[in-house]
């Protein structure tokens, strides 16, 4: 038939860019940046740019993997693992409990529009506690704690109305992420720069001076793990000149003196030595953010995995908070979600509280006092309660596009839990560092050969866009959608599995498009229609302009107010700012980074993206590499007080001294000497669950890690 091109999108990561792919004889040839796309513009990344090695590759699973007797993997048709993954399940419920199956959601499953719900939708169906996500191992404050300062029903102000930002620990353009109110990841250094022309003012904190840093009108080089003095310093100025929006905080704002009283100890010079800034630049930053009439405070991931990252989200909602950076009544909401359920009604008003957790009736776990968060357990009590005997104890896990091995903290200790499991299922195209401990890995297609719609990366999307997107190549060997396997294991258990729209037919598998309208009840448009308009349009996005939702005026009887004196956090930063700086007692700090040729643990078998970066660089100042005798390309060892790994050194001056950057989340726990320049150190290795963890999520300390180096 030759070569077909289709319009579609890219699934590698959350930013979902509208991408042109050519199809020959049912197999992937090349793929590129749609120019027609309206929000794209022809924009893609060197990762999604890889999509033809990533179907095509010869290391790519094609066949579900089991292993016998002798512990050897056999290829089983999908079908025969899936029956024996089920018939496992029931014999383990049946001796344990239902709590003792976990379901963890990961990075890479979570590209897959379905396979979040169908994962959810097992675990409750199985009835265990332990259904986790890659979300409480990297940002779960932003998730789960703000909401009970407050949350404004019309959504905060958008990037492309903005006038001022405020980036902290956040490089979208490598990233590709921001929190709703940040750059869309959508070609972000062209936004940011072709904002900045029409005058926005850009504030950047970020230890290392990464890509968005440059293009910074005030950079603010904090340290590691100390932002909490940075944005408290920055409250500091804003109330002492009253330049916070005092009509805004009268109307809708209570603990406001709570909080003035405890940002009162960090006066400039205070919280810049804190922060290892400036005085001078703290203050003009705080004028300038404040100065704006529109634009928000975001924090990426860093910040929250640098310790204080509960505290650190708390400050950032309060400054956009008491600057009052929200759409008001007659605008248009911020992020319209074509998909997303339940929409809830947006209004100009602060929305009744929602207890995300410590809530009656949330599950508890038998470790450190932690706890379910909102619809999820913490990633950091996973190992222990696989390891550790009793009413709960997990003895069976299904890792859906995640790494655990990889991803976690205390890497040594996970692969312990892991290998203690009675029966382990990795979901992946790849024999990854948790694929090779697996007993069963369960080989699905790839985004090209699948139905999916756009419900990931909608957060990001200022307008009504929205897509349905078909399968344009063929599935190789014996691969199926994440979605169907998770319903045949349902199935073989006899579960009723639910939706947000009511049961899923559990006689016979359903179509990806019944799925996902079950899955999204109650949206703004249901897939189904999507599909036939986006069909209509040869297979591009749809807009839904005259469907976005628009902000309506308060209902003035169900009035609620911003509470930033719950959780009495206030008092939580009068006991950091009483506290040491971090601990002493090791000459270095490693600091996360994220990498143009991964996607955390994703990417590394992809031989292109290898080429380049071939392992896991740890940057380091060169004046701190002299003193330390270090040259360009030696392998260091890095010790933390709980482990050590190798890296490669590779001199930066965009770092601050006394600092290290790695990519987190690269490598396995194989990884040392011997083959570091192949493989890369991983960074969680260096990292512990059980120490310096933020006590409500369980966020463990994987960034600002206390270390030192020394010649391999």
């Amino acid at each position: 038939m030759g070569v077909q091109t289709h319009k579609t999108f890219c699934r590698f990561c959350h930013a979902n860019c509208a991408m042109l792919v050519d199809v020959e004889d049912g197999k992937v040839k090349a793929v590129r940046g749609d120019p027609d796309d309206p929000e794209y513009g022809g924009y893609t990344c060197k990762k999604g740019r890889e999509l033809p090695d990533s179907h095509n590759s010869e290391d790519r699973l094609h066949h579900s993997l089991v292993r016998n007797d002798a512990g050897e993997f056999v290829e089983t048709p999908m079908d025969e693992a899936l029956a024996h993954v089920g018939s496992e399940f029931r014999r383990i419920i049946d001796k344990y409990g239902p709590d003792s199956i976990a379901l963890f959601m990961g990075s890479g499953g979570y590209q897959n529009s379905s396979a979040m719900m169908a994962t959810l939708s097992l675990a409750r169906a199985i009835g265990t506690k332990h259904f986790f996500t890659s979300v409480t191992l990297d940002q779960p404050a932003k998730v789960f704690t703000t909401e009970r300062y407050g949350k404004w029903m019309g959504g905060v102000n958008n990037f492309s109305d903005a006038d001022v930002a405020l980036f902290i620990g956040n490089n979208p353009i490598v990233s590709h992420y921001a929190p709703v109110g940040g750059v869309p990841p959508f070609s972000p250094s062209k936004r940011i720069r072709d904002r900045k022309k029409e005058g926005l003012k850009l504030i950047v904190a970020d230890p290392r001076l990464a890509e968005v840093g440059q293009l910074a009108d005030i950079y603010l080089p904090v340290k590691p793990g100390e932002d909490p003095a940075l944005l408290a310093g920055m409250l500091n100025v804003i109330f002492d000149e009253e330049l916070y929006d005092r009509n805004f905080v009268s109307a809708h704002v209570d603990g406001i003196e709570e909080l003035k009283e405890a940002v009162a100890a960090f006066t400039p010079d205070v919280a810049a030595e804190r922060a290892g800034v400036e005085k001078d630049q703290l203050v003009a930053a705080a004028r300038m953010f404040a100065g704006g009439s529109k634009g928000c405070a975001v924090t990426g991931t860093g910040p929250e995995m640098a310790g204080n990252g509960t505290l650190t989200e708390y400050l950032v909602t309060c400054l956009n908070t008491v600057c009052a950076r929200f759409k008001q009544e007659g605008e248009k909401c911020g992020v319209p979600g074509v998909f997303t359920t339940p929409q809830g009604p947006k209004r100009a008003q602060v929305a009744p509280p929602a207890p995300m957790f410590g809530a009656p009736g949330m599950a508890k776990s038998r470790f450190r006092g932690l706890g379910q968060l909102l619809f999820e357990m913490p990633c950091n009590v996973m190992a222990d309660e696989i390891l550790t005997p009793g009413e709960g104890q997990i003895r069976a896990l299904i890792s859906v596009g995640g790494n655990p091995e990889v991803g976690f903290p205390n890497q040594l200790k996970m692969r312990k839990a892991l290998d203690d499991l009675e029966l382990f299922v990795q979901v992946d195209p790849w024999m990854s560092a948790s694929a090779k401990r697996a007993d069963v890995v369960l080989a699905p297609k790839q985004c090209l050969e699948r139905e999916d719609i756009t419900n990931l990366s909608e957060w990001w999307h200022e307008t009504a866009y929205a897509r349905y997107t078909e399968a344009l190549a063929d599935a190789p060997g014996d691969t199926i959608d994440e979605y169907e396997m998770l319903w045949t294991i349902g199935k073989h258990l006899g579960v009723q599995m639910q939706l947000p729209g009511g049961d899923v037919p559990m006689d016979e598998c359903p179509s990806k498009q019944e799925f996902l309208d079950l899955m999204t009840a109650g949206c703004i448009v249901p897939p189904s229609q999507v599909r036939k308009d986006a069909q209509a349009a040869g297979g591009a996005a749809v807009v839904y302009d005259d469907l976005h939702p628009v902000i309506t005026a308060p209902d003035e009887e169900h009035m609620h107010r911003f509470q930033l004196a719950a959780g009495d956090m206030p008092k939580q930063l009068e006991k950091y700012g009483k506290a040491d700086a971090r601990a002493a007692g090791f000459d270095f700090r490693l600091i996360s980074r994220r990498s143009k040729g991964r996607f955390n643990s994703i990417g590394q078998p992809l031989k292109n993206l290898g080429k380049k970066v071939t392992t896991n660089p740890a940057y380091i100042h060169p004046d701190d590499m002299a003193e330390q005798g270090i040259s360009e390309g030696d392998v260091i060892e890095i010790t933390s007080p709980h482990s050590s790994i190798h890296g490669v050194a590779k001199p930066s001056d965009r770092v601050r001294r006394g600092l290290i950057s790695m990519a987190h989340a690269f490598g396995d726990s194989e990884a040392g000497k011997h083959n570091v320049r192949e493989m890369g150190g991983s960074t969680n290795r260096l990292t512990s669950d059980e120490v310096d963890y933020d006590p409500i999520t369980g966020q463990a300390l994987q960034s600002a890690i206390p270390v030192k180096i020394a010649a391999a």
